[in-house]
């Protein structure tokens, strides 16, 4: 929806808003999941008609496109100027990981086209901390993608696992795992569905594994360009 023009307003525009369906649908989709949301339910709960709605909003997937805009808008963006590059991508993708747990249905749906404001200065603010920082093509898209998919898939595998649906199912995994010790030994003591396993502490774990990841590679490209500076600049010398 992001590509389209604007809809041209009406000479009577009815007694809704936009803002106010977005807050409607997050509130539905936070209670009963995407699979639940339609546009009459919507127009329901809004205590309208579906044709009122379709003044503001074309189709069910307009609604998904605003509502994952809008819930991005509690993601902070970290000052530029305040930080260093990895305290500051730290914060951003701290505080996206929190959103997306805040509204679980939000991670299965991210692969709808993200063009909305909110995503894309987010999306704007990580690439060029990493562009500052030193990172350069193909390393960039390598890194924004590592950090993005990586934040996207942790939050959606806590979600699905914690779910109140999935806690048998995930008993019952535990109890395989230890019946079958000596088959999956390290599973039953260090995979992702261990008793002891902790949400927090293994994704800052794994954060700052990428982060030192993409840090020497910036440093092993600017070593390199250093170690290369010298000899080339001597070389067209020498052909001069």
């Amino acid at each position: 929806m992001w590509l389209r023009p604007p809809a041209r307003a009406a000479r009577e525009a009815p007694p809704l808003s936009r803002d106010r369906i977005v807050d409607e649908a997050i509130a539905l989709l936070d209670e009963e999941g995407a699979d639940r949301l339609t546009m009459r339910r919507l127009a329901e709960r809004l205590g309208t008609g579906s044709t009122t709605l379709y003044w503001h909003v074309k189709t069910k997937n307009d609604v998904l496109d605003l509502t994952l805009d809008a819930i991005f808008a509690a993601v902070e963006i970290p000052r530029a100027d305040s930080q260093d590059w990895r305290a500051g991508i730290t914060a951003l993708i701290s505080g996206w990981r929190a959103v997306l747990l805040e509204h679980p249905w939000s991670a299965a749906l991210l692969g709808r086209p993200m063009l909305g404001p909110h995503v894309l200065a987010r999306s704007e603010f990580l690439y060029a901390t990493l562009l500052d920082a030193g990172a350069t093509e193909p390393h960039l898209t390598a890194a924004a993608y590592s950090l993005s998919n990586y934040v996207i898939g942790s939050a959606l595998m806590q979600a699905t696992w914690t779910a109140g649906e999935e806690q048998a199912t995930r008993a019952a995994a535990q109890d395989y795992f230890r019946a079958n010790r000596d088959r999956y030994p390290v599973l039953a003591t260090h995979g992702p569905l261990a008793e002891d396993s902790d949400w927090e502490t293994s994704f800052t774990f794994g954060l700052t594994w990428l982060l030192d990841g993409i840090q020497a590679t910036i440093s092993a490209s600017s070593a390199g360009g250093a170690a290369n500076g010298p000899s080339t600049k001597a070389a067209s010398h020498a052909r001069q």
